[in-house]
């Protein structure tokens, strides 16, 4: 998260490619809490499932790096 805040959003990314679709999910669910919208759940169901997928990916992709 330092590095975010700094302005490094590459280095963001390498460190934990999560970071992006989390910070879009924790903004949403921030902005869901003042304003409803039509089809909050299920884009809240997306942007949960999208960040596990990119978590799950990250960690097998180091994985395999690591015992390669």
């Amino acid at each position: 998260m330092i590095l975010l805040l700094d302005g490094n959003f590459g280095g963001a990314f390498k460190m934990f490619p999560a970071i992006y679709p989390l910070v879009i999910l924790l903004f949403f669910v921030l902005i869901n809490i003042f304003i409803k919208f039509k089809f909050d759940f299920s884009i809240k169901i997306g942007l949960i499932i999208l960040t596990a997928g990119t978590i799950l990916l990250n960690y097998l992709i180091k994985m395999l790096y690591l015992f390669n």
